[in-house]
C-alpha cells in the first residue's frame, strides 16, 4: 500500500506532461463516468481527488481565499470547487504537485443545486467543453432493497429502462462530442476490457471488505483502507489498479493471518458515516490508543465492494453497464430505502459499537441506523472546511460518545 502514493505522483507527473504537450485534460466529478474517458486515452483528473490532494497539502485556506478573491463563494460546496479554485492559483510555489493543468473538458452530474453553477463557472474561467449529465430517480414504489447483491449481475433487469437508456445516450453524446473536437477516438473493444478490470478490481474489494468484517480485532482500520482504496479506485480499468487492489487484499489477509491488528486493544468498533478528513487523515485514529476504539469502515471501501460491479453476460452492452453503474451512483448513500437498509446491513456484518457522522451524512442514513438500536453521533464538522472549528469540542463529543452510548451498547450487544 505504501507504493500508491509513488505511482500517484507519477502519474499526475506524466498527465501534466501529457497536457503540456497537447492532450485534451478532461476533469470530472467522482459520480461522473469515466471509463469512457480511458478507452479514449484522454487523461482525466477527478475533481474531489484534487480537493483531497488540496487539504492533504494544507492548501484549503489559500484556496478558499482565492475563490473569494475572484468573487466565489468559498463555502458552496467547499469539496467539490476547489478545482474552481485552481483556476486561479499562480503560485508556483506553492501549487499541490505542481498545479491542476487548465482542462479542455469537464464533466459532472446534475446531482445538486450548487454542481450546475460550480461548472458552468469552471467552464466560463477556463474555456473548457461542459457536459452536464441529467441525474434521474427512481419512481417506483417496490425497490431492490438487496440491490448489493442482486445488482452485480441482474442489473439490466432491475433498473428502470428509460434511466439506463438516457444515460447510455448521454454517455455516446459525450463519445461523439470529444470525436468531433479532438483527435482521440473511442476503441469498443479496449472498452469492454476496461470494464472487464474494473469488476475484478472490485471483486477484491469485495473480499477485502468481507475479510475486515469478519475479523476481530481487525487487521486495519479507515486509516488504511480509505486510501488503499480510493489511489486505485481513481485509475479503474487499468491492469495496475486491478493488481492494487489485488495485493492490497494479500496485504489485509496476511496481517490477519498473521495475527496483526489496528489495535491489538480493540474493544470497541466504529462507522464513519460521511466523506473522509483527507487534511487530517489521524483524526480516526486518536481514540484507539486511550478506548481501544476502531473505526472499521468507511464508505470508501464498502461502496467499492457493493457499488460498482456491473457484469454482462454475452450480448450486453458494456456501455449499458456504465450506464447501470453511474446511474445509481449516489443511491446508495442517499436514497431512502437504499442507503438506510445498506448501511445497516454494514454495521451489522461489521459488528460496529456506534457510528460517527458527518454534516454531509444522509438523515435517512442516521436514522435507519437509530433505530436499527446502533448509537449515532453526528458532529458539526464538514469534511473539507474546518474555518471555525472547536478541537477541543469535538474531541470531547467523541470521548463522551465512546464512554457513553457506544460503551453501553457494546455491553448489551452479544
Amino acid at each position: 500500500m505504501a507504493s500508491f502514493g509513488a505511482y500517484q505522483r507519477d502519474w499526475f507527473k506524466a498527465l501534466r506532461d501529457a497536457v503540456a504537450a497537447g492532450a485534451p485534460l478532461a476533469v470530472v466529478n467522482a459520480n461522473s463516468p469515466q471509463e469512457m474517458l480511458r478507452a479514449m486515452d484522454v487523461p482525466f483528473v477527478v475533481n474531489q481527488w484534487w480537493a483531497s490532494i488540496v487539504a492533504a497539502k494544507q492548501q484549503s485556506p489559500r484556496y478558499f481565499q482565492l475563490l473569494r478573491d475572484h468573487g466565489y463563494p468559498a463555502d458552496a460546496e467547499a469539496y467539490s470547487s476547489q478545482g474552481l479554485a485552481a483556476a486561479f492559483d499562480t503560485d508556483a510555489d506553492h501549487a499541490p504537485w505542481g498545479g491542476l493543468p487548465r482542462p479542455a473538458l469537464l464533466q459532472a452530474p446534475l446531482g445538486t443545486d450548487a454542481t450546475p453553477r460550480i461548472f458552468e463557472h469552471w467552464a466560463r474561467e477556463s474555456g473548457a467543453d461542459l457536459f452536464l449529465f441529467e441525474r434521474t430517480a427512481d419512481t417506483r414504489l417496490d425497490l431492490p432493497i438487496d440491490w448489493w447483491d442482486s445488482m452485480l449481475d441482474r442489473w439490466d433487469e432491475l433498473l428502470q429502462p428509460e434511466r439506463l437508456d438516457l444515460m447510455q445516450a448521454e454517455l455516446r453524446a459525450v463519445i461523439d462530442r470529444i470525436e468531433a473536437t479532438t483527435d482521440r477516438r473511442f476503441d469498443a473493444d479496449k472498452f469492454a476490457r476496461i470494464m472487464d478490470l474494473v469488476n475484478e478490481q472490485e471483486d477484491y474489494y469485495r473480499k477485502t471488505r468481507d475479510l475486515i468484517a469478519a475479523a476481530h480485532p481487525a487487521p486495519v482500520s479507515i486509516t488504511d483502507t480509505m486510501p488503499a482504496t480510493m489511489v486505485p479506485q481513481w485509475h479503474r480499468g487499468t491492469t495496475w489498479a486491478r493488481d492494487a487492489a489485488r495485493d492490497f487484499y494479500e496485504e489485509v489477509k496476511a496481517r490477519h493471518e498473521a495475527g496483526d491488528a489496528a489495535c491489538p486493544n480493540e474493544r470497541l468498533r466504529l462507522m464513519w458515516v460521511g466523506r473522509g478528513l483527507w487534511s487530517d487523515m489521524g483524526f480516526t485514529q486518536r481514540w484507539e490508543g486511550s478506548h481501544g476504539a476502531v473505526f472499521v469502515w468507511s464508505m470508501y471501501l464498502a461502496l467499492a465492494a457493493d457499488g460498482y460491479i456491473r457484469r454482462t453476460a454475452p450480448g450486453q452492452d458494456p456501455l449499458r453497464a456504465l450506464a447501470a453503474r453511474f446511474v445509481t451512483m449516489g443511491d446508495e448513500l442517499r436514497m431512502p430505502t437504499w442507503a438506510g437498509e445498506w448501511h445497516v446491513k454494514e454495521a451489522a456484518s461489521h459488528a460496529v459499537d456506534g457510528a460517527v457522522a458527518l454534516t454531509d451524512a444522509d438523515p435517512f442514513v442516521l436514522r435507519a441506523l437509530r433505530r436499527a438500536g446502533v448509537p449515532v453521533l453526528s458532529l458539526d464538522l464538514d469534511n473539507y472546511n474546518q474555518e471555525g472549528v472547536d478541537d477541543a469540542a469535538i474531541d470531547a463529543q467523541i470521548v463522551a460518545f465512546l464512554e457513553g452510548p457506544v460503551s453501553e451498547y457494546r455491553q448489551r450487544r452479544p
